[in-house]
């Protein structure tokens, strides 16, 4: 590691509450308080997918062991369930 940045994953409108890594480390998950989850590239820092639908913030995000499913909390006092 170079301590050099790779990229700047840019897009939200609201702040950003938390980040995580798929298992193989191939993708990036983001939750924010703009009602969003994004999934971005890692090596290329491009998003790939907006996940809309919740009503408030959201405030937590993961990947399953598979890296093929997403769950998301919401202030909106929800979870979803994301499949690819």
């Amino acid at each position: 590691m170079t301590g050099a940045c790779q990229s700047i994953l840019i897009g939200h409108e609201g702040e950003i509450s938390k980040v995580a890594f798929n298992p193989p480390g191939t993708r990036i998950l983001t939750a924010s308080s703009d009602k969003t989850a994004r999934v971005w590239d890692v090596d290329t820092g491009d998003c790939l997918q907006i996940l809309e639908g919740h009503t408030d913030e959201i405030f937590s995000c993961a990947f399953n062991y598979h890296g093929d499913t997403i769950i998301t909390g919401s202030k909106d006092n929800t979870c979803r369930i994301w499949k690819n």
